[in-house]
């Protein structure tokens, strides 16, 4: 379960990564990429560094050819700081940035231990980034089937990791059960029954057809619906035989057939789902809402009161969105030597120094996400962090409400 847990955050962590490194962009093919697997000398990458240096000098560009010397040297002094590509390898990302206004920054963000193994030695220069090899690493693999139904309407999709996604929504053309133009009311409800059964079919087959190709990672089909037609369809075997066999003999009851009765699918069946956490997050961004509204709460949010409760070893749980991008950089003006620490988004240019308010020469020392620092700074009290999705309107609030930063504390703080 640990090494369940360890594998997740690593995901977490790339996710957070590629976000960011697919909207960089360079002025020219000025951007860096690298790949190292496990089984590579760090050696031959270095060797390959330093011939595509040379090569670079043939640039005309001088300001294309200056950023993508600065990009190999950046690279080159990363992989000093390895022995070896370490057990699922390295990828090193290195390059001018553009930030806006037009200006630059030059970004070296390395990914030393990914989810998988990097399967092939790769360097490329462009104006974007390589990334194909490490989005492979972020496909859920455990999912759940959702199926909705009632005589009006169906839908259906799949629920993997926290994420929801519905595949198709179907409208019936079920007649409603009364009678019509003379004819018999038996005829008629042969009618009705027969355009019922034929949207029931339509609809299991739809699902089904979705979910075979992908049955190996399935590991339940869950089944929701306003009424008793749910139990109809799955009692009368209208879905595939493996199909069948995967279906939770819980059903349970939504107030729709759409894709909020996917949603709230979810919520409901959230006990049964063991992959799915959207429902232990729901619960703890709702304590902390009930918390933070008491006269004497033991709770606090904002990044600057969170850090100060986080260094008094008050915070007994963290709360973080999983939006939250902030780096906490260590920045140093190379005019008058001034060092400082300010968060802000890799996209964001950088600031002026706060002391002599020089805008220019600004080296970057150190960078790391806001969500690891705190999270560091959490475990030292043994503080349990607990990252917050936006896929639930707790989790939303909590990002657009409270800024992404929470916590639960073990005493109150005035």
């Amino acid at each position: 379960m640990a090494d369940d847990e360890d594998k997740q955050n690593r995901r977490l962590k790339l996710k957070f990564n590629l976000e960011e490194l697919r909207k960089m962009k360079g002025s020219g093919t000025e951007l860096v990429t690298v790949y190292l697997p496990p089984d590579r000398q760090i050696s031959d990458v270095r060797q390959l560094l330093q011939n595509e240096h040379g090569q670079a000098a043939n640039i005309k560009s001088k300001s294309t050819k200056k950023n993508v010397q600065g990009a190999i040297e950046s690279a080159l002094s990363t992989l000093n700081n390895y022995k070896n590509a370490g057990e699922r390898g390295l990828a090193i990302f290195v390059g001018a940035i553009i930030v806006g206004n037009n200006k630059t920054r030059m970004i070296n963000i390395t990914i030393d231990d990914p989810p998988d193994e990097i399967q092939s030695v790769r360097y490329r220069c462009d104006s974007t980034f390589e990334l194909d090899q490490l989005e492979d690493m972020l496909i859920e693999k455990a999912s759940y089937g959702l199926f909705v139904i009632d005589r009006s309407e169906s839908c259906y999709g799949i629920a993997s990791g926290k994420k929801i996604h519905v595949q198709e929504y179907l409208p019936s053309q079920v007649p409603s059960k009364h009678g019509r133009g003379g004819q018999s009311a038996q005829r008629f409800e042969r009618l009705i029954e027969e355009a019922a059964h034929n949207f029931f079919k339509k609809s299991a087959e739809r699902a089904c057809n979705y979910w075979l190709p992908l049955i190996s990672d399935i590991k339940g089909i869950i089944v929701g619906g306003p009424g008793a037609t749910k139990d109809y369809v799955v009692n009368k075997n209208y879905f595939h035989h493996e199909i069948q066999k995967k279906i939770i003999s819980t059903r349970f009851d939504v107030g729709y057939s759409n894709e909020s009765g996917l949603r709230e699918l979810v919520e409901n069946a959230g006990s049964v789902m063991e992959e799915i956490e959207l429902d232990g997050e729901r619960r703890i961004v709702e304590k902390f809402l009930m918390e933070v509204v008491k006269p004497y709460p033991k709770a606090t949010y904002g990044e600057k009161l969170v850090i100060d409760a986080l260094n008094q070893g008050a915070v007994n749980t963290l709360l973080l969105s999983e939006n939250l991008r902030k780096q906490m950089l260590v920045l140093e003006c190379k005019e008058c030597k001034h060092n400082w620490e300010v968060s802000i988004n890799r996209m964001e240019a950088l600031p002026p120094c706060p002391s002599c308010n020089e805008g220019e020469n600004i080296n970057e020392i150190s960078s790391k996400s806001l969500i690891d620092e705190l999270t560091e700074i959490a475990s030292r009290s043994s503080g349990k962090t607990i990252l917050i999705s936006t896929d639930t309107e707790e989790g939303a609030t909590l990002y657009r409400g409270f800024g992404g930063i929470a916590a639960m504390l073990r005493y109150p703080m005035s």
